[in-house]
């Protein structure tokens, strides 16, 4: 099914958020640095993830998720601010996730595995403005729809070896175009994500999975090639299986 028919699915079942709830007209942006100092603590160069160290170090986190979830963005915000704001939430409440049903092998083993239903990222765990939240609608009603920005694909981790690495920094509006570009780059130029040679083109599922949101100014092989000028386009184009297993 797609993502639309599932999310007629979830909001009939009552499990949609009402994002006009988080509304806000004006208010101070929120800081990252709790973030920042956690990421650089407790995730690798690589984007390896050592949870036993974000679970002794839980009280940090905790402060960081309760900060982030008083202050939802507001209608003041620049869209830098508000798209930073977003993926950090994503990452953040992600290893929160993790931390909860920790040890376990894939973040897949949480939930009951129906999509938009009872998925790991359609669990209502977390709490912003006061009002329930789960990980897809920060990714498919939100970042996805609100942003005109493909990017997010590099800066997004869903805990799996597959995923763009976790940054281990927190992205800021400051830093932002900076920060997806490495991130796009470190990705597309990763042979664990992406195989590209003088013989095949081997992509992540994720640019199957989401070709709509690669392709609105260009083709995808042309998107691809922003960041890898190799790349032979007369070569037949494959997607890699996606491997869940736990980034750590």
């Amino acid at each position: 099914m797609g993502l639309q028919v599932l999310s007629w699915v979830k909001k009939a079942k009552g499990n949609s958020v009402d994002l006009s709830k988080i509304n806000r007209e004006s208010s101070p942006p929120v800081g990252h640095q709790l973030w920042t100092d956690l990421l650089g603590r407790y995730v690798s160069e690589k984007g390896n993830v050592d949870y036993e160290g974000f679970l002794r170090d839980s009280a940090s986190l905790t402060a960081y998720l309760t900060q982030i979830s008083n202050h939802p963005p507001a209608n003041n915000w620049s869209e830098a601010e508000k798209l930073a704001y977003w993926i950090n939430a994503y990452n953040a409440f992600t290893v929160k996730l993790i931390l909860d049903h920790y040890p376990l092998k894939s973040i897949k083993d949480i939930g009951g595995g129906l999509p938009m239903i009872n998925s790991p990222w359609d669990i209502p765990f977390f709490n912003i403005g006061k009002t329930p939240f789960d990980l897809n609608t920060i990714e498919h009603e939100i970042l996805r729809k609100q942003f005109d920005e493909p990017r997010i694909h590099f800066a997004m981790n869903c805990a799996s070896l597959s995923c763009p690495k976790l940054r281990n920094e927190a992205f800021t509006a400051q830093k932002l175009e900076s920060q997806l570009e490495d991130q796009a780059k470190a990705f597309l130029n990763d042979p664990d994500k992406n195989i590209i040679t003088d013989e095949s083109i081997q992509l992540s599922k994720i640019f199957d999975w989401f070709k709509k949101d690669f392709t609105q100014r260009m083709d995808l092989l042309a998107f691809i090639q922003q960041y890898r000028p190799d790349l032979n386009r007369e070569l037949k184009l494959e997607f890699l299986d996606y491997n869940w297993s736990l980034n750590e």
